[in-house]
């Protein structure tokens, strides 16, 4: 790490959280055609594993009238640091909801939430309870663990230089083109190419959520069942340069995209620095050539809706 990078808290992420209003057919689709599995529900909210993560849960659902990105949350290594982070943030002038404290959800844990510089809310926790995970077995085409998060931002420069400042991010590759400029940053907190990436939108949304699974064959596999599901497949399958990960991307009955991917780059931090990719480029956007073409018709797609539920937060 650079200098004047801070110190990295974070660890990994841990689950994103959804308000839907159809919650039963969202639950129905994550639970079965997705192939998370339900490990709790009460009262229009559920938590749903991946069998080959040590999370509690990678997707929580919740039924609301309106549809929302509730929260992304992250894992620290210890209660001290969440301590410390919360004690950083707060000097910098960033929104706290809560102060560290008892988690309240599966697993327990200690944690906090908080406002990134788009309003969205933010979880950090430790000593969250692993939860019993098994091995995925050859051609068992399901989810290994949740990959990533991308999220829509209408000022893409300065939502990266938040998560840098604050939440110790660094850039690990840049999407751009000759035409609209610069349009994706991808996020790393550890060797893994991002676990995070923030993608030019017009208004504060969920770009999409990713899921890794256990290889190719699996991938495949999966992907296939998803189409044959009807659900509605945006793009892929293919492998981006980005990353040189795979990708399908779906939608889920309410609109939000679902990613399976698998064979995401892992970095040498010491020695990797970033590119930037000219995404006009087809082989840019797919080393394979097997998707279908990348345009603004399949880009507007993970625009996603105005996110109304976000805290319009001061800059910062």
């Amino acid at each position: 790490m650079t200098d004047d990078s801070p110190t990295r808290l974070l660890t990994h992420l841990r689950h994103v959280d959804l308000a839907v209003p159809d919650y039963d057919k969202q639950l129905d689709f994550y639970a079965g055609v997705w192939g998370l599995t339900k490990v709790a529900e009460d009262s229009g909210i559920s938590f749903l594993a991946a069998e080959g993560s040590p999370e509690q849960y990678v997707v929580r659902l919740r039924k609301a009238e309106e549809k929302r990105l509730d929260l992304v949350s992250y894992g620290a290594a210890s209660a001290t640091d969440v301590d410390t982070l919360a004690g950083q943030l707060l000097a910098e002038g960033v929104r706290l909801i809560s102060q560290p404290g008892k988690v309240d959800t599966p697993g327990g844990g200690y944690g906090f939430r908080f406002f990134d510089g788009d309003g969205r809310t933010v979880e950090v926790s430790a000593l969250v309870e692993a939860r019993q995970h098994r091995r995925i077995e050859e051609k068992e085409a399901i989810p290994v663990r949740l990959s990533h998060v991308v999220l829509n931002s209408p000022d893409l420069d300065a939502t990266r230089a938040w998560y840098e400042r604050h939440l110790g991010f660094r850039l690990s590759d840049t999407l751009s083109s000759p035409h609209m400029g610069e349009v994706m940053h991808f996020m790393r907190i550890s060797n893994q190419h991002h676990s995070m990436a923030l993608a030019k939108g017009p208004h504060t949304s969920l770009h999409h959520v990713s899921f890794e699974m256990r290889g190719l064959d699996e991938y495949m596999r999966g992907s296939g069942r998803v189409m044959r599901s009807g659900a509605r497949k945006i793009w892929g399958p293919g492998r981006h340069m980005a990353g040189d990960n795979t990708f399908t991307y779906f939608l889920d009955p309410h609109g939000n995209t679902v990613e399976y991917t698998t064979e995401l780059e892992e970095l040498d931090e010491d020695t990797w620095h970033p590119h930037v990719y000219d995404f006009s480029r087809p082989e840019v956007t797919d080393q394979w050539g097997t998707a279908n073409p990348m345009n603004e018709l399949v880009a507007k797609e993970s625009f996603n809706d105005v996110d109304r539920g976000v805290f319009v937060a001061p800059p910062v």
